[in-house]
């Protein structure tokens, strides 16, 4: 380097430390992030920058910015960006850095990595004990990664920023995240689902204006997501609140029963009926029928349901007379039955009566901003249920579970709650960390795993990934991965996989 370049440096290193004395004269959170961010972009070349502060232990982000982005278009930077690495450095309390994500085995299996093809990132925890927010630097206008100036700069940045920030956010206390449930609430009345996004108000609201209305409602949606708490939820909001809520889980009732188990058999009517038996739809009398997966009803069965949804009467086996029914029925399904009328499994006259007033159930992907939330009301549950002292999750325990994917969805995540306040008792401790969620985190290494560890993850999941590619065709896997037949089963032996994964 000659001495112009030298002076040049000099130069530029000056002026970001004064650039950096001067962010201690915002007196507001807006202006310093919009500084803040444009500094760091300036010094770093990073061609993506975002920044996100909290002011409490487990809640969402307080304020957000990303870098020469509208406000409106700031959700989308969110989505788009990798949560992954974020909440890998924030779980860590120290930076994360890849010359890419793509190639990195910490994070190249994470779909917003893989959709976004996310290279060079430098990913800085603000503030420690605790972390109090994130600066995300992804990409270079320069061709080469973030090197070891980019990241002692980034550092000294967020050592700088902390403090600020944290000055700042104490003067200004307003809501720290928009309640977009907050109308629909007012109207009804829905403990259980707990949860303040977008889409659960749209469910919520949809749910408001059915419940007063004596009609049939459908619930959609993937297993584990909350409808048969949606369907309580509508009847203790409507007028038949004190006629009892009666349920049957069709896929749960074999077939030959099923039509019994519903509506009910007289004497003699099949091999198994010596007496008389009252149904689920006469049990309900005066209140509300709930059909869990009504898409496994037989053919027989279907028949009879189109019948009772058209003039509220039915027959139980062996009858010759109908029966009135004074009910309302709410059904629920995981299965697409559009598909099933198209595969002449479903009746497609039940379909469409069916779906006149449909409600669907989101997945987390759908709500990943309630994840927290439901987690801490899972762990409040628990607690209450097992007569355990009160628990609490730190932070990174949330963002843990911000950051998992859970394929059972709610029920998945409260079930893993649940465990994880079992194991925190068992630790003798109120305060539930990552370890106690996810037992295959060392505790040790407070949230990072050993690279051993990781590197069997890693392998784990790529042999999966190759086995359902594949539809588990075991020569079409091995051609793929390189390995002999012998070795293949040697591995799914010893990571324990299985089909149902």
């Amino acid at each position: 380097m000659d001495s112009s370049e030298s002076l040049l440096g000099v130069v530029a290193e000056r002026d970001f430390y004064r650039r950096l004395l001067d962010l201690g004269a915002a007196n507001d959170i807006e202006p310093l992030l919009d500084e803040a961010l444009a500094l760091i972009v300036a010094v770093t070349g990073a061609q993506v920058a975002y920044l996100e502060l909290y002011d409490d232990e487990s809640g969402p982000p307080r304020f957000w910015k990303a870098h020469q982005v509208a406000d409106a278009q700031v959700e989308a930077i969110q989505g788009a960006i990798s949560r992954g690495i974020i909440g890998a450095a924030l779980a860590a309390g120290r930076t994360i850095e890849t010359p890419s994500a793509m190639a990195d085995a910490r994070f190249q299996s994470r779909s917003s990595v893989r959709d976004n093809a996310i290279e060079a990132v430098l990913c800085v925890p603000v503030g420690a004990e605790p972390v109090t927010g994130a600066i995300y630097l992804q990409g270079r206008t320069r061709p080469a990664p973030f090197d070891a100036l980019d990241r002692e700069r980034a550092e000294l940045f967020a050592r700088q920023l902390a403090p600020l920030a944290d000055r700042l956010l104490a003067q200004r206390h307003g809501p720290a995240r928009v309640d977009h449930t907050r109308a629909a609430r007012g109207r009804f009345r829905c403990e259980q689902l707990v949860g303040r996004s977008e889409a659960l108000a749209r469910v919520l609201q949809q749910a408001s204006l059915v419940s007063l209305l004596d009609v049939d409602v459908l619930i959609t949606g993937p297993s584990g997501t909350g409808k048969t708490a949606l369907a309580r939820a509508i009847v203790e909001n409507s007028a038949r609140a004190r006629g009892g809520f009666v349920v049957l889980n069709c896929a749960a009732i074999p077939e030959s029963l099923i039509e019994s188990e519903l509506f009910g058999a007289e004497r003699g009517s099949h091999s198994t009926a010596t007496q008389r038996s009252k149904g689920k739809v006469a049990a309900a009398d005066g209140g509300t029928l709930f059909l869990d997966e009504v898409g496994e009803l037989s053919q027989g069965a279907q028949a009879k349901l189109l019948q009772l949804l058209q003039d509220r009467t039915y027959h139980p086996l062996g009858a010759t007379a109908a029966v009135p029914a004074n009910i309302r029925v709410i059904s629920a399904t995981n299965a697409d039955l559009k598909e099933r009328v198209a595969a002449r499994t479903f009746r497609a006259d039940l379909y469409y009566r069916l779906h006149v007033l449909p409600i669907a159930m989101p997945g987390l992907n759908e709500r990943r901003e309630d994840i927290g939330e439901l987690a801490a009301y899972a762990c409040t549950e628990t607690c209450k249920r097992l007569h355990l002292p009160a628990m609490t999750l730190s932070r990174r325990a949330v963002l843990l579970c911000r950051d998992t994917e859970w394929p059972g969805h709610v029920r998945e995540l409260a079930h893993a709650i649940e465990a994880a306040v079992i194991r925190a008792h068992g630790d003798g401790v109120t305060i539930i960390e990552p370890h106690h969620i996810d037992p295959g985190i060392s505790q040790s290494t407070d949230g990072i795993l050993p690279l051993r560890e990781l590197e069997q993850q890693c392998r784990r999941r790529h042999v999966l990934e190759a086995l359902e590619r594949t539809d588990w065709n075991i020569v079409e896997t091995c051609r793929q991965l390189d390995v002999g037949r012998s070795h293949l089963y040697n591995l799914i032996k010893l990571y324990g996989l299985r089909r149902s994964e």
